[in-house]
This record gives C-alpha cells, sequence and structure tokens, in this order.
C-alpha cells in the first residue's frame, strides 16, 4: 500500500492581495511530494480552518505580509482547537518582525519562515517536524 504522503494547507490570510511568496512556497512543498492545497487570496480564519479540516490536512502554512499577523495566527489556531483539530500543526512567514516571532510561537505557532528563507530550508523544516496525522 502506498504510503500517504503530507498534506499542507497554504493560505493567504486578510486583505493583502501579495501571494507570489505563497504560490513559490506552494510550488516548492509540491515538488518535494507533498500534497498541497492553495485556498488563494483574501481568506478569514474560519475559511482557513473549513479547508483545512475538510482537506485532512497535517499542517496550514499562513503566508501574512499585511501586518496582522498577531490576530491571523492565533485565530487560526484557536478555531483549530475549537474544531477538535487542535493537532494540525500551523507554521508561516511573511513580514514579520523578530521581536514578535517568540511572542507567535509561545501562541503555538510552529515556525515562522522570514523573507530570505530558502523554499529547500522551510522544506526540511516540515519533513522534520510535520508528521503525517492518523
Amino acid at each position: 500500500m502506498a504510503e500517504r504522503k503530507l498534506r499542507i494547507l497554504v493560505a493567504k490570510p486578510g486583505l493583502d492581495g501579495h501571494d507570489r511568496g505563497a504560490k513559490i512556497i506552494a510550488r516548492a512543498l509540491r515538488d518535494a511530494g507533498m500534497e498541497v492545497i492553495y485556498t488563494g487570496l483574501h481568506q478569514t480564519p474560519d475559511m482557513i480552518v473549513s479547508a483545512a479540516i475538510q482537506e485532512d490536512v497535517d499542517a496550514v502554512g499562513m503566508s501574512i505580509m499585511s501586518g496582522a499577523h498577531m490576530t491571523l495566527f492565533p485565530a487560526v489556531i484557536e478555531l483549530l482547537k475549537q474544531r477538535g483539530a487542535g493537532d494540525i500543526r500551523v507554521f508561516g512567514g511573511g513580514i514579520i518582525p523578530d521581536d514578535d516571532i517568540p511572542r507567535l510561537k509561545k501562541l503555538g505557532v510552529d515556525e515562522i519562515f522570514t523573507p530570505g528563507s530558502s523554499t529547500q530550508d522551510i522544506v526540511k523544516w516540515i519533513h522534520a517536524h510535520i508528521e503525517e496525522r492518523a
């Protein structure tokens, strides 16, 4: 029986319309053999969590360029917990000040990748830290 591939939801929450980085990450993850679901622009936390549960993903990766990271990441994490999917891991990237990264991790974000992070490093981190959900 074939092994199940890691399933990653790549999401662009909020109002910012810049999704080039999210598309690059989605492509890199696909090239690394993962199944990727890209939600598109302007997703609400509710839309992201609903898609994550419906698609039975192992992790959600969010790209946030708008400055709303301290609101959007915790909202997604809380909704996942409320809907019984707290085992879905959350990571992300975008324009996130270094001072906010420890606070986000304390709130439950597994990892933050800032501009300049290589796609290879992101793929390696996912393989090392994200396990398939049973």
